[in-house]
Parts: structure tokens; C-alpha cells; sequence
């Protein structure tokens, strides 16, 4: 029996959260963590709204996950997130012991990858999920930030 609640899925719940930080003018980028098939934290970029450069959306979910679980460890979690994380991020998510991130656009400029950055070594990856949708969102946002200046 196949279950509805696939990478899919997931990814697309993280493309809301990229839509709501689109609508509030921030770099639309989502995510949420799973565990058990269950979203335990929900996150987007804040950075602009906080007025602070660690508000990514991936601080936020593993902050709210680490609240839900009543620890910091994520373990036994799933992050999907619509776009690569940074190096900080990759930091933040290499000491949170994740056990799998799921993101569905290569960051060819920021992303950890390309920056030295390193997950957990148990950390499972998986790219390319729902890349297209998410790969547009942020193409939209930037074409529409550069039109306003």
C-alpha cells in the first residue's frame, strides 16, 4: 500500500511555507520537519522581518523541532527544505545529528556543498525533489526584486 505522505508531499507542505515567506518580501524559502510521517516544526525565511541574518528558515524548524521533541537532537527526523542550505545552516544541522535532509534546489552559489560545508555523517541526502517549483519561486522573487529597484 502506498502512502500519501511520500518526499512529495513533504516537499510541497515546505513550498507553503516558501509561499508564505514570498508573500511577507522575504527570500522565499521553506521547510518542515517530519517525524513518524508527522510535521513537528514548520519554518521560511525571516531574515528581513527580524532584522536578523540567522533567521533562515532552517534555524527556525530545527529551533521549533528541538522545542517539540524537548531536546536538541533530531534524530529519527526528516528535514525538507526548498533550497540547499547554507553553510551555517548545514552547521546548525550537522549538531542537531538530523537523519535526513531532503531539499529540492541546488544552491549553486551558497550551498554548503560548494562551501566546505558538512551535514552529520549519518545524515541521509536527497536532492531534486520538487526542484522545477521551487527553483521558479526564487527565479519570481529575485526578477520581481530586481523590477522594483
Amino acid at each position: 500500500m502506498l502512502s500519501p505522505f511520500d518526499d512529495e508531499y513533504f516537499m510541497r507542505k515546505a513550498l507553503e511555507e516558501a509561499e508564505e515567506a514570498y508573500t511577507k518580501g522575504e527570500i522565499p524559502v521553506g521547510v518542515v520537519v517530519v517525524i513518524n510521517n508527522r510535521i513537528i516544526a514548520r519554518g521560511h525565511n525571516l531574515t528581513e522581518t527580524l532584522n536578523d541574518v540567522t533567521a533562515h528558515a532552517e534555524m527556525q524548524a530545527i529551533t521549533a523541532a528541538a522545542n517539540f521533541l524537548g531536546g536538541k537532537y533530531l534524530v529519527d527526523c526528516t528535514m525538507y527544505v526548498t533550497l540547499e542550505p547554507c553553510q551555517m545552516c548545514a552547521g546548525a544541522l550537522y549538531w542537531s545529528q538530523l537523519s535526513k535532509l531532503v531539499f529540492a534546489a541546488e544552491d549553486h552559489q551558497r550551498g554548503y556543498r560548494k562551501n566546505g560545508g558538512k551535514l552529520h555523517p549519518k545524515t541521509q541526502i536527497k536532492h531534486g525533489i520538487l526542484e522545477e517549483e521551487a527553483s521558479a519561486l526564487l527565479k519570481r522573487f529575485f526578477i520581481e526584486k530586481r523590477n522594483l529597484n
